[in-house]
């Protein structure tokens, strides 16, 4: 552990609105990076529809790299409107129709198209498997290690699909801070129509509570009723996840009062704005002994509201840290623990680099180590 200079005092718990029956849920304030609640959040279940947000983030990537662009037109295949069209939740695509890219997408994350979203990845990648292959490298590159996707619009295949409330949240924070300017074009629409046929987009949290701006909810038999949301509200974004809920009314009220609850119920203390010094840590073969640690993005805490405190907080790294290292290196972490909530790290970085030292040095500091 480094020396720490931050000094806090310790905290009381609030607890969340989320019925027992409602297995798996989580909520995330991505301003601090806490879990402010969690349900069994390693606990793999199949997402449904709820695989449209990694369709999404696939098509955002892509858009974004240059590789597809939203005023493409697509034309729809006789096989697609076959084996789709009216299957499930759809857009109701019909063959010979050129939709562009862009209002595909919509189809996806407005009214959870199953027709739209393959139609997406075919007009992407000229193949369904092409695009799966895309949805999973996306999903290792974000370290979703317990994610896996079968299908690109969560339609039941066999368990071939899951993943857990702990991925999604990372897939959520991933779509909402990366591309922003997107995440508002393509979420959030609570209709839309496509030839005279206007549908609701079933997202329980946007327009019914105060900065609600999506995500997607999913449904089959085998999953239950599920939901990765998000909000912000007075800077603070948050993220939440429901999974295997009994009922759509259930989870529904859940997220709504889950997010509620999240904003109303947790206010953001400011300890250290960003660049701030909190510590250091030793060096080893360096041309310093220690290396002062910052952390770039502030260190801010979402406390509970009334009479405060935090638990313990402490600098942690793989130590002594073995020189060289570059200024801005995240080299350590500042970890949290705070009563009723789970521990987590905020990242440091060291504010200047430390080169190897030369021979001369190297006595020195071998006689400076022997002697503490």
């Amino acid at each position: 552990m480094g020396a720490l200079l931050l000094q806090v005092p310790a905290a009381q718990a609030a607890t969340a609105p989320v019925p027992p029956e409602i297995p798996v849920a989580l909520l995330v304030d991505l301003s601090t990076g806490q879990e402010l609640f969690a349900r069994e959040p390693a606990r793999r279940f199949m997402p449904a529809s709820v695989v449209k947000v990694m369709t999404t983030y696939t098509a955002f990537r892509l858009m974004a790299e240059g590789r597809i662009s939203p005023n493409t037109r697509y034309e729809i295949s006789p096989e697609l409107e076959k084996e789709w069209s009216g299957v499930g939740s759809t857009m109701f695509l019909k063959a010979g129709e050129r939709p562009t890219l862009g209002e595909i997408l919509l189809g996806a994350t407005s009214v959870s198209g199953n027709d739209a979203s393959v139609a997406l990845a075919l007009a992407s990648t000229g193949s369904v498997q092409s695009w799966l292959d895309l949805m999973n490298a996306n999903a290792a590159d974000l370290g979703m290690r317990d994610t896996h996707f079968g299908s690109a619009n969560g339609y039941p295949d066999h368990g071939r699909t899951f993943t857990t409330a702990h991925d999604l949240a990372r897939l959520g924070e991933a779509v909402v801070t990366r591309y922003p300017g997107l995440y508002r074009r393509y979420f959030g629409h609570r209709t839309m129509t496509w030839r005279n046929i206007t549908q609701q987009n079933h997202d329980p949290v946007t327009g019914r509570v105060q900065g609600a701006d999506g995500m997607k909810t999913g449904y089959t038999n085998e999953a239950g009723f599920t939901f990765l949301g998000s909000g912000e509200r007075d800077g603070r974004r948050l993220i939440m996840v429901l999974a295997g809920a009994p009922s759509g009314d259930a989870r529904d009220q859940a997220a709504r009062a889950l997010l509620e609850w999240g904003f109303s119920s947790f206010a953001t203390r400011e300890l250290a704005p960003p660049g701030t010094v909190v510590g250091r840590a030793r060096v080893q073969n360096g041309d310093a002994l220690h290396v002062d640690l910052r952390a770039p993005r502030g260190v801010n805490l979402a406390l509970p509201v009334g009479g405060a405190r935090v638990k313990q907080m402490s600098i942690r790294y793989n130590g002594p840290l073995l020189a060289p290292i570059a200024e801005g290196d995240e080299v350590a972490v500042l970890h949290v623990e705070i009563e009723g909530q789970a521990a987590f790290d905020v990242p440091l970085a060291a504010t200047e680099a430390v080169g190897q030292a030369g021979f001369f040095r190297r006595i020195v500091n071998g006689l400076a180590g022997f002697i503490t």
